[in-house]
């Protein structure tokens, strides 16, 4: 018997439903993001175990090919989220993400199995595919999935589930050094992201479609049986359908607009729109945030700490994001988006020359690692608590509706190369340059105070629509 016959006597029960269904769909995409911080995460841990010759178990790296290594998964991720993103609009969100599942698998049991450093390249390209791919479709589909009471805080659990899935690695690198004797310990680090790959594929064999994917495609009566799931009411599925086929005729409209790049390149408010989201980019991954995330263990053994103890001090860096992310979510709808980025900005250039001062003129011992440690930790802190999240924030506000898709992919593909260029230019560096390295970090972190100063329009406040309006105004 249909809702619309009885609604007085489901609505109740049907809330519930909905809470749960869209708690299940959530958990389910969210192992996407699991898997997307334990990726990134693992090779901390993994990598002094690669360093060492291969007739000891590792895969003999030196600094320019653990910078490669390292690197590899962020390029690939750079392309995965371009794919993902056509991809989810031609199979859709749920169809991607289970095939993305499968490259995940296949990605981590390449890593895992890698004879030698060209195969673990290779390997963590095409896991860099599929961190990508997430990266870019897990938001989208919680977000359509979710009802407008539950979508802020659930889109939001996806970033948790990132720094999460970071905190996890971290957590089971330390133990499995600690507990393991074994040379070869670093594949068993890899091969343990299997789970959370096999977690989505399953997951996604129990959600359904996005309604708005299904609807974009003419499958009205797919699109309304799915709302039906997860909708607390007939009322909202009706005035939900209702603005999908709103929005369909719109973007059907402006379909000319939204294929091509002509709009973006004749039109100068939008190419400046778009030169601000690839700059926010490369400000938040050139604070130097994955170089601590991916090289803790071997910054802190460079103060003479073990290989073991840095590893276990490295749990810090997870607890600390965490942390740092739960604050975040909370400051993020009180305070500006200049703000919380200006501020974390000159956090994070204090940290960082702190920490090439520590590097640089304290002697090695206890207690040169302990405030390298410190400052790494006040750093992710302020990252993760002030720029982090007000940048994929802004990803999701900055760019006109029309036009949403192909820029939001393009400036995050910019991002994640930022990220790989970080990735593998860092260990060299350090090499190299030693401890200055830290100090031209912070160099760079003026400039990028300087643009979002400068450049960065303020977008809190706004709806998308007035946004909109306002950044063209601003822009013009």
């Amino acid at each position: 018997m249909s809702s619309a016959t009885h609604p007085a006597a489901s609505t109740a029960p049907a809330s519930t439903k909905e809470n749960r269904f869209v708690f299940k769909v959530a958990l389910a995409a969210t192992m996407g993001a699991l898997g997307f911080g334990y990726d990134t995460g693992v090779i901390s841990g993994a990598l002094p175990f690669m360093t060492v010759p291969m007739a000891q178990g590792g895969l003999g790296l030196t600094p320019v090919t653990e910078g490669v290594v390292t690197s590899s998964l962020v390029f690939g991720a750079a392309f995965g989220s371009l794919m993902a993103g056509t991809l989810a609009d031609k199979v859709g969100r749920r169809t991607t993400l289970l095939g993305l599942s499968l490259v995940f698998m296949l990605g981590v049991l390449g890593t895992a199995l890698a004879p030698s450093v060209a195969v673990m390249v290779a390997m963590r390209f095409v896991l860099g595919l599929a961190v990508g791919g997430a990266s870019a479709t897990v938001p989208v589909f919680i977000a359509e999935m979710a009802g407008p009471a539950h979508r802020a805080r659930l889109v939001s659990q996806n970033e948790l589930m990132i720094v999460s899935g970071q905190l996890i690695a971290y957590v089971l690198n330390a133990l499995l050094a600690h507990f393991s004797d074994a040379p070869h310990v670093w594949r068993y680090m890899l091969g343990i992201a299997a789970v959370p790959a096999l977690l989505l594929g399953v997951g996604m064999l129990f959600v359904p479609a996005s309604p708005r994917w299904l609807a974009s495609k003419g499958r009205e009566q797919e699109a309304r049986a799915v709302l039906e799931q997860i909708r607390s009411s007939e009322q909202q599925v009706e005035r939900e359908m209702a603005e999908i086929a709103k929005l369909n005729k719109t973007e059907q409209e402006d379909a000319h607009m939204r294929a091509g790049w002509s709009a973006v390149l004749d039109t100068p408010w939008i190419r400046k729109l778009l030169w601000i989201g690839i700059g926010l980019g490369f400000v938040a991954q050139f604070t130097g945030v994955n170089a601590f995330m991916y090289f803790t263990p071997i910054i802190l053994a460079s103060t003479g700490l073990g290989t073991n103890a840095a590893l276990t001090a490295t749990i810090g860096n997870g607890v600390v994001a965490v942390i740092a992310t739960f604050i975040g979510i909370a400051l993020i709808g009180k305070l500006g988006r200049r703000t919380m980025l200006m501020s974390g900005l000159a956090t994070v250039i204090a940290a960082q020359a702190a920490l090439g001062a520590v590097l640089l003129w304290m002697p090695d011992g206890l207690a040169k690692s302990y405030a390298a440690l410190a400052c790494i930790l006040c750093f992710l802190l302020f990252m993760q608590m002030l720029i982090s999240p007000v940048y994929w924030l802004l990803m999701s506000e900055l760019f006109p509706m029309r036009l949403r898709g192909v820029l939001t992919g393009s400036a995050v593909a910019c991002q994640w190369i930022f990220n790989a260029l970080v990735a593998l230019v860092f260990p060299v560096a350090m090499a190299r340059f030693g401890s200055a390295t830290f100090f031209v970090f912070a160099a760079i972190n003026v400039g990028s105070l300087v643009f979002v100063a400068t450049c960065l329009p303020e977008t809190k406040g706004k709806s998308l629509e007035s946004l909109e309006n306002f950044l063209q105004k601003e822009l013009a």
